[in-house]
């Protein structure tokens, strides 16, 4: 396989708190991992008994934000060039991960508002607009995204709040809703109408200082209760001719959409991968429970159908991880394909992480929604996780973005790959997270991936390589089973998407031409999990072993149907006692095996 992904002696990438951290990203991972410090400590204003006695209150920990304030964290949302720290988009996700493992509402409510906000500014701004608004997030200001109506939800073309022309300026008219720290933020990137027109060429952001706003005229006193992320202050304002100068017009009127359509597959490719580490917190809470509790004798962690759903959580984990960071090291190495990569990335790994959490739910049981004591930090999540599956793009709204380009991806990409031919090539530093990259550059994002995918293109290549391997390595027989499989599925897919009518390659496509995506979405995960084993060597340690790349081809094999059975006794085994050992030494549930603050972990057989 090496036309594909070329091989090559590398360093061995450095894990949070494994000694010296040379890499300045991965340092401040480890940095702000101790700030946040054990969260079984009573007494630790950042603990997890603190962060849910402020999601009971309905308030964001104020400690949490003092301390995020003190680290610095507005400047990640900042490019390098502008003096901040934002250069490389799966490390950035890695650090949040680490924020969101403690608190998913902190994660949203102090940081993921403002990075999304800046992203138009750093796109379209003028150089004195992104002066402004890099100053402001570094000194610790907010800057919010007002995107949301509630009578439009997702459907941005068809939205109210017009800016219509006045001397000198803008008028602002309507509202928006679901805005997360509109209350308190000194600025908002407004996405606003400014035509008639029904078309995509007829809207605008404008980047408006909040804080000089008339009060008579813009009201920002609403606020909307939730399930989930509590403490987030998701509120809403209202605007009646309010005016606002010409200068705050981001880029040039009419071309909001292409822009929006742009940066939000930055937003689809990394926020996802920060939410991995509120289902590493569940399972880490069930895992807790399991040890614990006592059934037949023994510990239930022990009992076979348990070490089933453990193992099963964990593959989970480690798939969503995979495709996360192949998807955020897309908007770097291979821009161009990440229309399509990102709308996966977005459907995929919250419908992993939400169906993990039932799964889970249901071996904790009662204590599953019970909200104090031991295990309360679950239902937390589990409130949660569904709010942010939703923040942003619904998986509806991805599927349709993937529906229309499936029978360009067929012709162009995956056919040629299965017939042996010319395929799209895959970057193969895609697959290597130690790698660097080039700073990411929001010009070269394109609104379709025109044909192009290398990683879904790969696993011909993949399969292939791996029934060369088994007949010398037959321990490899079982994976390179698996491979074949994806690729006759996607011989399949590529089949029924030519196939596809006219309608059913639009946005109002049938339910069939939104499964043929949904399965996609699968296919990318197999293809990202493979790219990473593949180019592993053995000084990556875990990422290099087949275990965890078997179970994770049978999990996603399992969710295409049909069932192929339990997973395998020996990868069971071999998965629960990789999540045991991390357990007990504090390391991440992740591809990455990162250091975590830490107390002692309890003893087993605590609770009869």
């Amino acid at each position: 396989m090496t036309d594909l992904l070329t091989t090559g002696a590398r360093e061995a990438p450095h894990l949070a708190g494994e000694g010296p951290v040379s890499d300045p990203d991965l340092a401040r991972v480890d940095r702000l991992e101790t700030l946040l410090g054990d969260p079984r400590d009573a007494a630790n204003p950042l603990g997890l008994r603190a962060v849910l006695a402020a999601d009971e209150r309905g308030e964001l920990s104020a400690e949490g934000e003092r301390a995020l304030a003190d680290f610095g964290l507005g400047a990640e949302f900042v490019p390098v060039r502008l003096g901040g720290r934002f250069a490389r988009a799966d490390r950035f996700a890695l650090l949040m991960r680490s924020l969101f493992r403690r608190d998913c509402a902190l994660g949203i409510g102090y940081g993921v508002t403002s990075f999304i906000a800046g992203l138009p500014i750093w796109a379209d701004g003028s150089d004195e607009q992104r002066r402004r608004a890099a100053e402001l997030l570094i000194g610790g200001g907010r800057i919010v995204a007002a995107y949301t109506e509630l009578d439009h939800g997702s459907d941005f073309a068809r939205i109210s709040l017009t800016a219509g022309p006045t001397p000198g300026g803008y008028l602002l008219d309507g509202g928006k809703q679901l805005v997360n720290n509109i209350c308190r933020a000194e600025a908002a990137v407004l996405f606003a109408r400014t035509g008639e027109d029904a078309g995509s060429r007829a809207h605008a952001h404008f980047l408006v200082d909040l804080d000089a706003l008339p009060t008579e005229r813009a009201d920002r006193s609403a606020r909307f209760a939730t399930s989930g992320v509590r403490g987030c202050r998701l509120g809403g304002i209202d605007f009646d001719a309010c005016r606002v100068p010409a200068d705050a017009l981001l880029g040039v009127e009419g071309g909001a959409m292409e822009t929006v359509l742009k940066v939000f597959q930055v937003t689809r490719s990394v926020l996802p991968g920060m939410v991995v580490g509120v289902g590493d917190t569940q399972l880490r809470t069930v895992l807790d429970f399991a040890r614990q509790r006592l059934l037949y004798g023994r510990p239930m962690s022990e009992l076979p159908e348990v070490q089933g759903v453990l193992a099963e959580s964990f593959l989970d984990l480690l798939i969503c991880d995979a495709l996360s960071v192949v998807g955020a090291r897309t908007l770097h190495l291979a821009p161009g394909e990440a229309s399509v990569r990102a709308a996966a990335v977005k459907y995929l790994v919250p419908k992993l992480l939400q169906d993990n959490s039932y799964r889970l739910g249901v071996t904790l049981g009662a204590r599953s929604y019970v909200r104090e004591g031991p295990y309360a930090v679950f239902q937390k999540a589990a409130r949660d996780l569904p709010v942010v599956a939703l923040a942003h793009a619904s998986g509806a709204v991805c599927l349709s973005n993937i529906v229309p380009q499936l029978p360009r991806l067929a012709e162009r990409s995956w056919r040629p790959a299965l017939d042996g031919g010319t395929a799209v090539p895959c970057a193969a530093a895609l697959f290597r997270p130690d790698e660097p990259m080039p700073d990411l550059d929001l010009g070269l994002l394109e609104l379709s991936a025109r044909g192009a995918d290398g990683l879904a293109a790969s696993l011909p290549a993949f399969a292939r390589d791996l029934a060369e391997r088994a007949v010398r390595e037959p321990e490899l027989g079982e994976l390179a089973s698996l491979a074949a499989m994806f690729a006759e599925e996607l011989a399949g897919l590529a089949d029924r998407a030519a196939a596809l009518p006219p309608r059913d390659r639009t946005p109002l496509a049938s339910r069939r031409a939104f499964l043929l995506a949904e399965r996609y979405t699968h296919l990318l995960a197999a293809a990202a999990c493979l790219g990473i084993w593949h180019a592993a060597t053995p000084a990556d340690g875990f990422a290099a072993d087949p275990l965890w790349v078997t179970g994770a081809l049978h999990r996603l094999a399992d969710r295409l149907g049909p069932r192929r059975g339990p997973l395998p006794g020996h990868l069971v085994r071999g998965l629960t006692a990789e999540l045991a050992t991390r357990h007990e030494h504090h390391r991440t549930f992740d591809l990455f095996r990162g250091r975590l603050a830490h107390g002692p972990v309890p003893a087993k057989g605590a609770i009869a």
